[in-house]
């Protein structure tokens, strides 16, 4: 399938799911990423749910890098730019939804690209090679495209991947692992 057509399946997909689902794939997500030996890193980037478009709830994955003392780093979108700037989430971030609903940090103290450690990254669909399909804007593969080569990229899908993705690009970033309520799939060369 190419990604108009897989956009538009896991729209309606995650538009199926009752609040009570999200809530507990979320958690069962969560409770996963604690088997990946991810956690001796110290800046982890993490995506605020979107919960008009029923994205996996990431404030189980907020609570674990809060409870292992871990630098917590959000973005917020600079659409003109389709580029992304990064923030450190303190006790003093104040979060207000942009035009799209996207939660976002108003101001704080930034984080350059080089500096992240580990990107959970939202999608919307992804592959068993782990080519992944987003909104269609490009601002995680902008920004990923911009981080240092060892960091570790993990998408979130409450899904099973597709065998494959048509359409890919030499853009596209690939990610690490896609963690699922019940599975670990693993793309690369990081255990």
């Amino acid at each position: 399938m190419d990604k108009k057509a897989l956009r538009s399946k896991y729209k309606a997909l995650r538009q199926s799911l009752t609040q009570e689902e999200i809530e507990d794939k979320s958690l069962a997500i969560a409770n996963q990423l604690l088997q990946i030996n991810i956690w001796d890193k110290l800046y982890y980037h993490v995506f605020l749910t979107i919960e008009e478009q029923k994205e996996i709830n990431t404030e189980y994955i907020l609570q674990i890098l809060a409870g292992k003392d871990k630098e917590i780093v959000i973005s917020k979108c600079e659409f003109a730019t389709l580029g992304m700037t990064h923030f450190l989430m303190t006790d003093n971030t104040k979060i207000k939804k942009n035009s799209y609903n996207v939660p976002e940090p108003i101001t704080g103290l930034e984080v350059p690209d080089s500096k992240i450690d580990v990107v959970f990254v939202p999608l919307l669909a992804y592959d068993k090679q782990g080519n992944r399909v987003g909104y269609g804007k490009g601002f995680y593969d902008n920004f990923l495209s911009k981080c240092k080569p060892e960091t570790i990229k993990i998408g979130l899908s409450f899904f099973t991947p597709e065998d494959s993705i048509e359409g890919i690009s030499s853009n596209d970033i690939k990610l690490d692992f896609c963690v699922t309520n019940n599975h670990i799939f693993n793309f690369s060369q990081f255990s």
